[in-house]
């Protein structure tokens, strides 16, 4: 397990975080609705992994579903370059970060990153979607 410190923003950059992961350690990938749509492809990390640097004042949040999840984008570019939320199965507390996101990952080590697909369309969120080459 290699954890490192990663530099992530917004498109604009208004938005600004530093985060530790370890790439390796897999990502996810959803055909729930805003997860299609936004095309949001995200890893999850505990508080303590997660630092907001800048920005806060330019995050919006986005409520959606059972609002258990805080969907937040950046009000002047739109990006949604992380979350945050809390759910027993997560672990209680976490972040999800878009790794897209991320400032200082090569595309090759991007293309490395396991992906795990969940089948949110269904609330299946533990089961593989039949089709997942769109997502």
């Amino acid at each position: 397990m290699t954890v490192q410190t990663y530099q992530g923003s917004c498109h604009c950059g208004a938005v600004r975080y530093e985060v530790d992961l370890d790439l390796a350690a897999g990502s996810g990938r959803c055909n729930c609705s805003i997860c299609t749509k936004t095309r949001y492809w995200g890893t999850v990390v505990r508080p303590d992994a997660f630092r907001l640097r800048q920005g806060e004042e330019a995050l919006t949040r986005y409520p959606f579903g059972s609002g258990v999840a805080e969907h937040l984008f950046c009000r002047h570019c739109g990006v949604k370059s992380f979350g945050r939320g809390e759910l027993e199965v997560l672990g209680g507390r976490y972040y999800s970060v878009n790794l897209a996101c991320l400032d200082d990952v090569e595309p090759a080590a991007l293309a490395q990153v396991p992906i795990r697909y969940a089948n949110g369309r269904d609330n299946d969120w533990f089961s593989e979607p039949a089709i997942t080459a769109h997502l």
